[in-house]
């Protein structure tokens, strides 16, 4: 059996101020955007991985949804609460300031975790943590 990873999904509450981030300042490429009943699901990935695929959704992919649900979830993804994503790259410093110098949402500067890899975190426009990590050398 072999089983590959294809898509995880964010929950955005603006996929324009998403796109900006995750498009214009990360370079993830665009590919696929639907629109459905009031609601937008935009995929981006990473070109160096046509089969890995982000889904942005809306923080409550469901018409029927009551307005309290719609609420409760609004608030979770405004705490950053929800989903998030850890990215790789081969030079979390470089990363680090490509993204605050766009003006990310700073959570954590680089540094090196106890379990192998030097990190940094970062906000999304939504709230959601984005993580980039760089495997340390033994």
């Amino acid at each position: 059996m072999d089983i590959k990873f294809s898509q995880c999904f964010i929950a955005v509450d603006d996929h324009d101020k998403a796109l900006a981030f995750y498009r214009d300042i990360l370079g993830l490429e665009v590919r696929n955007d639907v629109g459905f009943e009031n609601m937008r699901w935009v995929t981006v990935g990473p070109p160096s991985q046509p089969d890995v695929n982000i889904v942005l959704e809306p923080p409550l992919a469901d018409p029927n949804a009551s307005p309290a649900d719609k609420q409760a979830m609004a608030e979770l993804l405004a705490k950053g609460l929800l989903r998030g994503v850890i990215f790789t790259t081969d030079d979390c410093d470089a990363t680090f300031e490509h993204i605050r110098a766009a003006g990310g949402d700073v959570l954590q500067e680089p540094m090196d975790q106890h379990y192998g890899v030097r990190d940094c975190a970062f906000r999304d426009p939504a709230g959601n943590m984005i993580r980039f990590n760089q495997p340390r050398k033994p």
